[in-house]
């Protein structure tokens, strides 16, 4: 993706939240150079901020994810009885936007319609191996509620509604209608090692530098601070 790009889609991202009620932290707004001072090093030790993927498919529109996580607690933390295990994104899924099949191996996810269009889960049950069962319902809870859909059953969630998401549950979704803003509460959330792909394809995108960037993405902070 080129960063101009990039720095367009969070342009416009931030305006959407913003048009539903929702503020992102004040550190979404930091400059490159701010984000390196020393006062801000849990922020990218938690990787916290700004997530934009094309999953390395170079085609946005067609194929990706705008997200940007607000909290974090660390993968060391996991197992002790009083530490910050859980996580918190916001997210935006455009109208045909697919972020594809995909499941965890550790975390477990609310995924939540917070407004805009209908969300819709594409969902398949795992084998004991891991692997994707094309013949076993699926059974998820929406709300404390148990829902069964067949597998690669479509599960659609209007604002306000969502669906608890465990690692046996394999799940691609998209906007139907228009745009749709997603809340996520999860456990430890871990972007590098956590995500296991139907489709041979990179969680992160390779930038073009072709301007500077407006905010660092999750993925620059390796290389930049």
């Amino acid at each position: 993706m080129k960063r101009s790009r990039i720095n367009e889609i969070i342009r416009e991202g931030d305006a959407f939240i913003r048009s539903h009620g929702f503020r992102l932290p004040p550190f979404a707004y930091l400059s490159p150079g701010e984000l390196r001072a020393a006062e801000h090093g849990e922020i990218a030790r938690r990787r916290m901020g700004w997530d934009i993927t094309d999953y390395g498919a170079g085609d946005f529109d067609r194929m990706g994810l705008f997200l940007f996580t607000t909290r974090n607690g660390l993968n060391a933390d996991l197992g002790q009885r009083s530490a910050m295990l859980y996580a918190e994104k916001i997210m935006i899924s455009r109208r045909d936007q697919l972020s594809p099949n995909h499941r965890h191996d550790v975390k477990v996810e609310d995924i939540i319609n917070r407004g805009g269009g209908t969300l819709v889960l594409e969902l398949f049950a795992a084998t004991p191996e891991g692997g994707i069962d094309r013949g076993a319902p699926v059974t998820v809870l929406c709300d404390g509620m148990e829902r069964t859909l067949p597998a690669g059953g479509h599960l659609k969630l209007d604002p306000g509604e969502s669906v608890t998401l465990f690692p046996t549950t394999w799940h691609a979704f998209w906007g139907e209608g228009s745009d749709v803003l997603i809340g996520e509460v999860s456990t430890v959330n871990d972007d590098l090692t956590d995500n296991i792909f139907e489709m041979e394809i990179g969680r992160f995108s390779t930038i073009e530098e072709d301007e500077p960037p407006l905010h660092l993405l999750v993925s620059d902070y390796d290389a930049t601070l």
